[in-house]
């Protein structure tokens, strides 16, 4: 009898220590997977800025001048909407013209932010798209009329006289794709720098009558293959709305 209560006790107390290891290993097991499931939530805002490349440009090239604001609103986790507007003017010296164009532009397009970041970063790889739209207008400075003949050591009996008189013609406009590359990080809290560079397709421009329009505001210098290149460098501050 007393061996049957010995085998009894024991089976209890085996009962107790199986339930309590479960009950333990049950506790680490939600504590563990409390700590993996941790979400670290990162800000959504409008983000806006300057492109500081236009100032710094305009110190060292006396024929320009330049000034852009950018800015961007994330949608979604890697997904942002974007624009660009800004204002230039480029005086253009050729063999036998000097024209200046000023005017003002807007890009609107998007970036896929396709970096996947640490814990809390908030660092961007991108690529992405705009449309550009500019009007502007076109001052044709001076220009000297083309006389010089194929036949060597032809005399000139009338020598060329370069005209000086200004001519402005307004309303000109010039339409175009670019494909975006860049790189931004968060250097201080909600605050980034971004630097990156584009290609651009020209789609149209109106040309002034019997002149070619050689630069239009936000696309850059316009030559006869319709393409060219360009690039940012923007310090901008994000202005949070709500985590996510």
């Amino acid at each position: 009898m007393q061996h049957m209560y010995k085998y009894f006790i024991s089976i209890c107390f085996l009962f107790v220590y199986v339930d309590g290891f479960s009950q333990e290993q049950k506790k680490n097991t939600i504590i563990a997977s409390k700590k993996d499931s941790i979400v670290y939530k990162t800000n959504y805002g409008f983000r806006v800025g300057i492109d500081i490349s236009k100032p710094i440009l305009a110190q060292f090239n006396s024929s320009y001048s330049g000034l852009e604001i950018v800015g961007d609103y994330r949608i979604k986790k890697n997904f942002y909407i974007a624009a660009e507007v800004g204002f230039e003017e480029e005086t253009t010296a050729e063999d036998y013209t000097n024209s200046t164009s000023k005017g003002n532009y807007i890009r609107l397009g998007f970036n896929y932010n396709a970096y996947q970041n640490w814990l809390d970063m908030n660092n961007e790889i991108f690529v992405g798209y705009r449309y550009g739209f500019s009007f502007f207008e076109q001052t044709l400075n001076s220009y000297t009329p083309n006389v010089i003949t194929d036949i060597e050591d032809y005399p000139l009996y009338f020598p060329a006289n370069t005209n000086t008189t200004p001519f402005t013609i307004t309303g000109l406009n010039a339409h175009w794709s670019e494909f975006v590359v860049g790189f931004r990080a968060e250097t201080f809290k909600n605050f980034f720098i971004t630097f990156s560079g584009s290609y651009k397709i020209l789609m149209s421009v109106k040309d002034p009558e019997n002149f070619k329009t050689l630069y239009s505001p936000g696309f850059n210098r316009i030559f006869e293959s319709g393409s060219g290149f360009g690039f940012n460098y923007t310090l901008t501050y994000l202005i949070p709305f709500k985590k996510k």
